[in-house]
């Protein structure tokens, strides 16, 4: 996989986390892909830092060590920083030298089979496979601009500020360029350093569960998730608290992907099998030459086994394959905007899994999932939309004498060609029952508040 390239490297930390797929020994080879590659030399670090910030290394850093992690994309070395502010330890990522080269590389192989697999194949048509391959060579082209990186973290950081066990270090902007990222050291124990978690006592479930709920949190309520959550990205601090670095890849979701993913989890949860095959519908996911109650008994198939199952033996993984493979009956076609999020969540899974192997991933995910829909899609939603809708309406407010005026001009002139024209009388009527609406509306609003 090192040998391959970065693409590859990648697609190693994915099945590193899933030793249920690749086996034990597989998956614990494949997990040196996270941070444990081979360095490049540190004085071509040097170099990089001395071109990018323009000053010599030992006017930037106190102190510049030598590297203490390398991955597929940069390497990461410890410093100090001695400025205005203090004396502290920072962490110095530094892109490695020709990444871009190796990655356009594996992106034009990656297209290259993906458009002749779809030119032979209309499953691969469906699936998208050209466009599936664009967007993660969209996301890896991002990640490897640091600058993005560091506007990620930050507001990443706003958006968990209040959360009180997950946390994102502090961005040196002062330091940081396209090919150097510098952030605060984090005092921590890996993830994937499970014996040194034990010797701590940390409490392995509450871990597990820290790590589902703060992706879904992230995901439904900010629209904005880490999708590279692998356990070499994730810390446990002294206070307990679960810190994730390296937001080169990120994910966003729409208010419509967002009340998808709720609105199918919390189906499966409840197990209304008929509201899951509606929000496929009304998100467009599903063409409407389909029957709505046909897909609610396909999506059955795949949601009563589960729930004859102990919770332990539930995985959120299969059941996105499943869904994927009754979808396909269905002429789904492959929703390039959910590719990380779908890889995202096996990723997550395959982490809390290795922290818990008995994890009930239904009964985490249920507060989190809950909250969201109680909150967007319950009562407390409808009024919310009220005023906002009363907001709307309070800005066109000083424009409607102009827009009336106008409407009733029109009645006036002379039609032109194209025009479908309306009686007089009808159209004034139009205008005298708008203005009763907007009323209503702003009455409403009145009451509301």
């Amino acid at each position: 996989m090192e040998k391959l390239g970065p693409s590859y490297i990648k697609l190693g930390q994915f099945l590193a986390t899933r030793p249920d797929i690749v086996g034990p020994r597989a998956a614990e080879e494949l997990s040196e892909l996270q941070d444990r590659l081979s360095p490049f030399p540190q004085s071509k670090a040097v170099e990089i830092i001395e071109t990018d910030l323009g000053a010599p290394i030992n006017e930037i850093f106190a102190e510049f060590g030598a590297p203490v992690a390398a991955a597929s994309i940069a390497q990461v070395h410890k410093a100090r920083v001695s400025d205005a502010k203090g004396s502290r330890e920072v962490a110095v990522k530094v892109l490695r030298p020709g990444v871009e080269r190796r990655f356009r590389r594996d992106v034009e192989d990656m297209l290259r089979a993906a458009k002749f697999a779809e030119r032979y194949s209309a499953e691969a048509r469906r699936l998208r496979m050209v466009d599936v391959v664009d967007t993660l060579a969209r996301s890896v082209r991002l990640e490897m601009d640091f600058r993005i990186e560091a506007a990620a973290a930050s507001e990443f950081a706003e958006n968990t500020d209040l959360d009180p066990m997950f946390r994102v270090p502090e961005v040196e902007w002062d330091l940081t360029s396209k090919n150097v990222l510098v952030t605060e050291w984090i005092y921590g124990t890996s993830l994937s350093d499970l014996d040194r978690l034990r010797r701590l006592d940390v409490d392995l479930p509450a871990l597990a569960r820290n790590v589902v709920q703060s992706f879904l949190r992230h995901a439904m309520r900010d629209g904005f998730f880490h999708a590279d959550m692998h356990q070499g990205n994730l810390f446990v601090d002294a206070e307990g608290r679960l810190v994730a670095v390296d937001f080169g890849i990120t994910g966003r979701l729409g208010e419509k992907e967002r009340r998808f993913l709720a609105e199918i989890l919390y189906g499966f949860i409840t197990r209304d099998y008929r509201r899951v095959a509606e929000v496929h519908f009304e998100a467009g996911y599903v063409p409407r030459i389909h029957a709505v109650e046909d897909f609610a008994q396909a999506i059955r198939a795949i949601g009563e086994p589960i729930h004859s199952r102990t919770a332990d033996q539930i995985s959120m993984a299969k059941l996105l394959a499943l869904l994927f493979e009754v979808t396909a009956l269905f002429d789904m076609r492959t929703r390039t905007e959910l590719v990380l999020l779908q890889k995202t969540m096996v990723v997550v899974e395959g982490v809390a899994r290795s922290l818990d192997p008995r994890l009930d991933l239904w009964s985490t995910a249920e507060p989190v999932v809950g909250e969201w829909v109680r909150r967007n899609l319950g009562p407390a939603a409808t009024v919310t939309d009220m005023k906002q809708v009363a907001a709307a309406l309070r800005k066109l407010l000083p424009a409607l004498p102009g827009l009336i005026e106008n409407s009733l001009n029109r009645t006036d002139r002379e039609p032109r060609e194209g025009d479908v024209v309306a009686p007089p009388r009808i159209a004034q009527r139009g205008v005298v029952l708008a203005l009763w609406f907007i009323a209503g509306l702003l009455a409403l609003n009145i009451a509301l508040r």
